[in-house]
């Protein structure tokens, strides 16, 4: 409980301690070998196991995660299909309190929520100067190498170093990430809700507002009704005059989408028949769904793309199409957003009752069953699936 005592010994705290000389005990989820068969509550790839964690150095904070959501690209790392460095402590969609401040550190509170990102923006580089366009290049070779923007890790177990995954590893009861990788919310967000803005919304929402910008009495479709493509559809439908139609293989997901507010949902069959639409979200990740979405995109639209497909995975495009249909394609990462720029945007929506980011989530579990998350997920049933964290403090 976050009384007014317990933030005040805790700020405390912050201020007495120095930068990173105390390291802490923690409880992770570390992924040791790719490749592990399904199903995965079986064959175990992720290990609930103790960790040591540094404390904050100069620009960092110290976090206790309260809740973090099971996203594609956590699944991505297990299956192999995005190469990273292991062992590493999977996670990157979470929310959690501020426990320590690092001495550079001079606009987060101890006590605040903080939403956690999956690209840190270092302001200075040129993908910092695109206005979200492109990434941060120092944040993405800290995220390649599974270390802090800073430099180095912060983690190890009693086999030695373990690997950050991208900046935050939150499938653990704490993490350190650099200013650069949290924006700040209110107490009135719920933990739930803001560890979903920063990917699910940062991502098939940013696709929306930023890529995408559907004008009054456009159509937008969205192809792909995981996590963040109903975070597009609902983002979608919280702009004015503009008609939302879903796309997906699961009846399941295409009924929700329905009573969310979208004016058509589709399978793929029908959609590839039938739907010509200004804009087009694909957030599935696969060449076939890239191709349903061009062939999907009305002429003089814009296909967005924000699914990540395996690196040999390959589309067909007809360029006399784009020529002479006048049609643009769009590749946005991270919803060519800026955190600290867009996260307020979508609270504020949130807060506005326009931007229902509760039906976003299908499941909550304790992070000692996160690898049957990860068979959940796999098998295509769910949207987003919330970990929580009391269950196995320490």
């Amino acid at each position: 409980m976050w009384t007014p005592a317990r933030l005040h010994t805790l700020a405390l705290a912050a201020v007495r301690r120095p930068d990173w000389e105390v390291r802490m005990q923690i409880t992770g989820a570390v992924l040791r070998t790719v490749g592990a068969p399904r199903p995965y509550e079986v064959s175990t790839p992720l290990d609930v196991v103790p960790l040591e964690l540094d404390g904050p150095r100069e620009t960092e904070l110290l976090v206790e995660i309260e809740v973090a959501s099971v996203c594609h690209s956590d699944l991505s790392v297990v299956d192999g299909s995005r190469s990273r460095p292991t062992p590493m402590l999977l996670g990157h969609e979470a929310a959690g309190r501020v426990l320590e401040v690092g001495s550079g550190v001079d606009d987060i509170a101890v006590g605040q929520r903080l939403v956690l990102t999956f690209l840190p923006r270092c302001g200075a580089c040129g993908g910092c100067a695109s206005d979200g366009v492109a990434p941060c290049v120092p944040g993405s070779a800290a995220n390649g190498a599974g270390e802090m923007l800073a430099g180095g890790g912060r983690l190890s177990d009693a086999e030695g170093p373990v690997h950050h995954h991208l900046g935050v590893s939150g499938f653990a009861t704490h993490a350190v990430v650099d200013r650069r990788s949290v924006v700040p919310v209110g107490d009135d967000v719920p933990a739930e809700v803001a560890a979903l803005l920063g990917c699910a919304v940062l991502t098939g929402g940013g696709a929306v507002v930023n890529a995408a910008r559907p004008a009054p009495g456009s159509t937008l479709a969205v192809v792909g009704l995981g996590g963040v493509g109903m975070a597009a559809l609902v983002t979608a439908l919280a702009l004015d005059d503009v008609e939302v139609v879903g796309v997906d293989t699961s009846r399941a997901k295409r009924d929700q989408a329905l009573r969310l507010g979208a004016s058509r949902a589709l399978d793929p069959d029908e959609a590839a028949a039938t739907l010509k639409a200004d804009r087009v979200v694909e957030a599935v990740g696969r060449a076939s769904a890239f191709e349903l979405a061009v062939a999907c995109t009305a002429a003089g639209g814009t296909t967005v793309t924000v699914g990540l497909p395996a690196p040999d995975d390959t589309a067909t495009v007809s360029p006399l199409a784009l020529v002479a249909e006048g049609r643009t394609i769009v590749g946005s990462y991270l919803g060519s957003s800026v955190p600290a720029r867009d996260v307020p945007i979508f609270v504020d929506l949130w807060r506005r009752g326009r931007l229902p980011v509760e039906q976003l989530i299908s499941s909550s579990l304790p992070l000692s069953r996160i690898n049957e998350a990860m068979e959940r997920l796999a098998e295509g049933s769910e949207l987003r699936q919330l970990i929580t964290m009391k269950a196995d403090a320490r």
